[in-house]
């Protein structure tokens, strides 16, 4: 196929994006090119720009898309052009060491498998290069949207990931920090892990409720109450068995550790964008020997995840969509962008449509 120009949305530098023609990417052997159709903003783009992992000159964003395959490499088996599919926000490269060692998202440095809008262009272009296509690629089911599938590549994954590092006891309970859309997902995702009793932080009133409806049974408001006193009050004085970070800040880290009980767990999915530390109430982080676990994750990529995911979208266990609050075509994905950056408009999550 001969090479052509393509539109791609892009961090020109930091501080700035832009629309920019590139060229169309080419699959490698065991590679595949997507043409996009549905596309989700991320926090974590918005942090991109203003500088969180560097400079980065026209690099093209996105981690979230699904889309259709437009051509295959040659040793690429399971899928051909014309499927529908979901490719995770994580694309390890599945014989790396990391991987056969159990951490592919980790692939070859840390956060070596985050290759969208890292160290490779992300997925908000009119074509996008996939690497290992037949771990990093899943096939949309019938019943499921491509607004649904979405969802799976980073959201519900990395939300889902918080709740299963939580390592929450069946029938426990479980403080999580903040309700965007990770921590909503992240409420969800204890309910899947049959907490007993879930303690969402948040103050924004529609966030609020999507938490009640994904199954919080308390909603703590930061900005009226202060949320150790109020987590420690609704607990007995005892803590929480797992807190969830979700946000990424400096207070909401030391707080999940303050309200976690002596032997539970701290499970963070933030991306901590700022700061160059992180700090650990010496008290009751118990002066070092409390028996509390901290257990950081990137969210897993690869093929059997997505297709997990999937089947809980078929089978209506969750519905993602109503987090979607906003939606843009692709002509006017820097409006998208600069909304998600500002946190205007009451948005929890803008759609993009390329079709």
């Amino acid at each position: 196929m001969g090479k052509c120009n393509m539109r791609a949305f892009v961090m020109a530098e930091i501080g700035e994006t832009d629309i920019i023609e590139k060229e169309r990417p080419e699959p490698g052997p065991m590679d595949a090119i997507l043409k996009p159709t549905k596309g989700l903003i991320c926090t974590s783009d918005t942090h991109t720009v203003h500088g969180a992992i560097g400079e980065r000159e026209d690099l093209t964003l996105g981690h979230e898309i699904v889309g259709v395959v437009d051509e295959v490499g040659g040793e690429v088996t399971d899928f051909e052009p014309g499927d529908r599919v979901v490719v995770g926000a994580i694309t390890p490269d599945w014989n790396s060491e990391a991987a056969q060692a159990g951490h592919p998202s980790q692939s070859n440095q840390a956060l070596g498998g985050w290759k969208f809008a890292n160290v490779k262009d992300g997925t908000f272009a009119e074509y996008v290069h996939v690497n290992d296509a037949d771990g990093n690629l899943a096939h949309i089911p019938d019943g499921v949207t491509d607004h649904e599938a979405a969802y799976t590549t980073d959201m519900m994954s990395t939300g889902f990931r918080g709740a299963e590092n939580a390592d929450i006891p069946m029938g426990g309970t479980v403080a999580v920090f903040a309700q965007g859309p990770v921590g909503l997902m992240a409420t969800k995702g204890a309910v899947l892990q049959g907490a007993g009793e879930i303690i969402a932080v948040e103050t924004v009133p529609e966030r609020q409720e999507l938490a009640r409806e994904y199954g919080a049974d308390h909603v703590v408001d930061f900005a009226d109450e202060d949320a150790v006193e109020a987590i420690m009050e609704l607990t007995d004085g005892k803590g929480v068995d797992s807190a969830i970070e979700a946000l990424g800040a400096d207070q909401t880290f030391q707080d999940a550790i303050k309200v976690t009980k002596p032997g539970g767990t701290v499970s963070n999915v933030g991306y901590h964008g700022d700061g160059e530390f992180r700090h650990v109430p010496r008290e009751e982080w118990g002066v070092g020997m409390a028996e509390i676990s901290i257990v950081t994750d990137l969210c897993p990529g690869g093929r059997l995840r997505l297709k997990r995911l999937l089947r809980l979208l078929d089978q209506g266990v969750v519905d993602p969509t109503k987090m979607t609050t906003h939606e843009f075509d692709f002509e006017d994905i820097e409006e998208a962008f600069w909304l998600m950056d500002g946190k205007e408009d009451n948005v929890i999550k803008p759609l993009v449509n390329f079709e």
